[in-house]
């Protein structure tokens, strides 16, 4: 069992210190992650702030046999996304951009189902090896250094290892796209992508 497994049994127990936990692990990552698309410190803290607001709030409804880091990219993302939404109505522009699509959702709540269990989906099927250097790199922020030195490999493996996992989740998820009613599956991949 995971560490992160144990610290999801331990939300569900209601233990402040398995949150913290989560917390001091994710909050940097999960941060860059929401900067990278709102561009606003400010904005970027108060959805950090929201998003672990919801994992005390939803504690119990959190699977420890799923990836934590994988709820908390996809809400981080559905979170940011929301807020970009938000400004674009606000400039009455948002018929002329790409995020237009997702104002014909059905629910937010169907859509992070999707998104996540896509992506926890295209994880899965990585080899051992990938799927460490792509959880470290993409979902936990971690640099190429760092992940090498976790891992006790090269950082040119390291960072081949990583290519290879982006383009096999992206195409898992282009692959499988169709199977799911949420736009936002897209722009998922298209996060996954941008380099650290």
């Amino acid at each position: 069992m995971s560490e992160d497994n144990d610290l999801v049994f331990g939300l569900h127990a209601d233990d402040i210190g398995a949150f913290d936990s989560i917390y001091q692990k994710y909050h940097h990552a999960i941060y860059r992650n929401i900067f990278k698309l709102t561009k606003d410190d400010d904005v970027s803290r108060d959805i950090l702030q929201d998003i672990f607001i919801a994992l005390w709030e939803k504690r119990a409804e959190i699977k420890a046999e799923q990836s934590v880091s994988g709820w908390l990219f996809v809400l981080s993302f559905n979170k940011s996304i929301s807020h970009l939404r938000k400004k674009l109505r606000e400039a009455v522009v948002v018929n002329t951009m790409p995020f237009a699509e997702m104002e014909q959702e059905d629910s937010h709540l169907q859509q992070m189902d999707d998104q996540y269990y896509l992506l926890h989906q295209a994880i899965n099927q990585l080899s051992p090896q990938r799927k460490k250097v792509f959880t470290l790199c993409k979902l936990e922020g971690k640099t190429y250094e760092e992940a090498a030195e976790k891992l006790n490999l090269s950082k040119h493996t390291v960072k081949e290892y990583l290519g290879h996992a982006v383009v096999s989740v992206k195409n898992h998820i282009h692959e499988h796209q169709a199977e799911w009613k949420t736009a936002g599956v897209l722009l998922v991949c298209c996060w996954i992508g941008i380099d650290q």
